[in-house]
C-alpha cells in the first residue's frame, strides 16, 4: 500500500482496499504517516464509518463460516512476501538537505 500511495498519492479507491480489518487499516495509516497523507486517510475512514472499536474484520461478520473457506486460510497463512518497488530510506536521505 505504501508503494501505491507513493505513486498515486491519496486516493479513496486505494484506501478502500485496506478497510477490511483493523490490521490492514493500521498498516495503511502507518504507510500514510510515513508519506505525510495520514490526515486524508483517517478522514476517509472516518467518513466511511470506521470507528476505533472496529476490531473484528468485516468479512467475519458478513460470513460467519469463514473458517471453512480455503481463501481465508491461504490469505492468512500462505500470503506471498512483497518486495517494495522503491528504496524509501535512500529516497529519504536524498530529500534531506
Amino acid at each position: 500500500m505504501k508503494d501505491q500511495f507513493f505513486i498515486y498519492g491519496f486516493q479513496g479507491r486505494i484506501a478502500e482496499n485496506y478497510i477490511g480489518s483493523k490490521c490492514q487499516r493500521n498498516a495503511a495509516i502507518v504507510a500514510a504517516q510515513e508519506l505525510g497523507i495520514d490526515d486524508e486517510l483517517e478522514n476517509y475512514y472516518r467518513k466511511r464509518g470506521v470507528k476505533w472499536f472496529h476490531y473484528i474484520p468485516y468479512f467475519m461478520i458478513r460470513d460467519p463460516l469463514f473458517l471453512f473457506k480455503n481463501n481465508f486460510w491461504s490469505r492468512t497463512f500462505l500470503e506471498k512476501s512483497y518486495t517494495p518497488k522503491f528504496d524509501y530510506k535512500a529516497l529519504q536521505y536524498e530529500s534531506v538537505p
